[in-house]
């Protein structure tokens, strides 16, 4: 179970990986035709300004899941660098439980909330809000796939045992 767990997380962050530079490119491509063409051109893109916002809202939270995978969000540790390997192991279920509680809000809330402005218009792309906002659901789906699999890691092969 731990293993499929990893293995579904693992590619999933893949996915995720290869979709964040996607973005990434496009959203670089966007401002920069964009700037082309309002300095070189003298023309504005009426669309190009809301298509990098939104790609760059997409951006931050998909990329957050993939910081997150590697374990590359800051954290303060000189307090759990000082306890006890016994107490460090209750202080990792304490945070992957906390961390999965916090991602099932994110999923929940970001869900009313897509609900809810699912009926607004973006004003340049006429795409509908939602779509925009989905991605706070996503993500929090994403995260806690990537929890579930820390947490039960965790659970079944605590560090001295990995």
């Amino acid at each position: 179970m731990t293993d499929r767990l990893g293995r579904m997380s693992r590619r999933l962050n893949l996915w995720v990986e290869n979709l964040v530079c996607v973005m990434g490119i496009c959203m670089a491509v966007v401002v920069a035709v964009q700037v082309f063409s309002r300095y070189v051109l003298n023309y504005s893109l009426f669309w190009s300004e809301e298509t990098a916002r939104f790609l760059l809202v997409w951006l931050t939270f998909l990329g957050a899941t993939v910081a997150y995978y590697y374990g590359a969000h800051p954290g303060v540790d000189v307090l759990y660098r000082r306890l006890p390997p016994g107490l460090q192991y209750g202080a990792n279920l304490l945070v992957h439980g906390a961390s999965m509680f916090l991602f099932t809000l994110m999923v929940i809330q970001g869900a009313e909330f897509a609900f809810f402005v699912r009926l607004q218009i973006s004003p340049a792309l006429s795409l509908p809000k939602w779509v925009i906002m989905g991605v706070v659901p996503l993500s929090g789906m994403i995260f806690w796939v990537h929890g579930l699999a820390f947490l039960s890691r965790e659970l079944f092969f605590p560090k001295g045992k990995r």
